[in-house]
């Protein structure tokens, strides 16, 4: 007996569903929206959640915002303050168009938003000499694209415990706009960007009606039994 039938079945690496965190060395994929972390101290951590990300004003990759989806690397800054004041933030990032910066004096390494990259990522253990830790970096240039969602870390219980309510007062719910209506996916039931609602077509075997990012599809009507 063979069975025939149409359809698909991936197997997602985040790049379509947020708060999914890459292994350290994965690829980002264009357009992906990533779990990272962010160190910094206290006193910025609270201008952060008030005012939003600002570029810095320099650093190994230019201008930009930089972040890691290595916890312990963010733990590590900023690198003048005391570990008493430091603060992690996990934030989530629509990192754009990623150019890879893997090798010392690469020809875009301070140049990659010039030509039409968004963010620039520097693998773990890629020889780069300015990172000596050799752990993953990222710098996102337009600091509309990070946002904090949670504390992963901070000094102390007390900082945390008021760093994560200024979020929750800030936030609204999870997978909710701020008129309390959800944004889901009906067909895919992942949550979307408000304003970017899933591109949505029919299955050209069956013709029913498919989301891009659904994980699976099977055509129930193709399903053909031969004896």
């Amino acid at each position: 007996m063979s069975l025939s039938f149409s359809g698909w079945e991936v197997v997602c690496d985040g790049g379509s569903s947020p708060d999914v965190q890459l292994e350290e060395s994965q690829k980002p994929h264009n357009r992906g929206v990533y779990t990272m972390f962010h160190g910094t101290s206290s006193a910025s951590a609270r201008l952060i959640l008030a005012n939003g990300f600002k570029q810095s004003s320099s650093g190994m990759l230019g201008k930009g915002v930089y972040v890691s989806r290595d916890k312990k690397k963010a733990a590590h800054y900023p690198l003048n303050s005391p570990s008493t004041d430091r603060v992690v933030l996990k934030v989530r990032v629509r990192v754009g168009r990623v150019k890879r910066i893997d090798k010392d004096n690469h020809p875009m390494q301070y140049t990659w938003h010039t030509n039409g990259y968004d963010t620039a990522w520097v693998p773990p253990r890629c020889g780069l000499t300015a990172v000596r830790s050799g752990l993953e970096e990222d710098c996102v240039f337009d600091p509309k694209r990070v946002q904090v969602v949670g504390i992963a870390k901070a000094s102390n219980t007390t900082v945390q415990k008021e760093l994560q309510e200024v979020i929750s007062k800030a936030s609204p719910k999870a997978g909710q706009g701020g008129d309390g209506a959800a944004h889901v996916c009906a067909l895919c039931k992942r949550t979307t960007d408000q304003g970017a609602p899933h591109i949505k077509q029919r299955c050209w075997e069956c013709g029913k009606n498919i989301c891009i990012l659904m994980s699976k599809h099977v055509c129930a009507a193709m399903w053909r039994e031969d004896d």
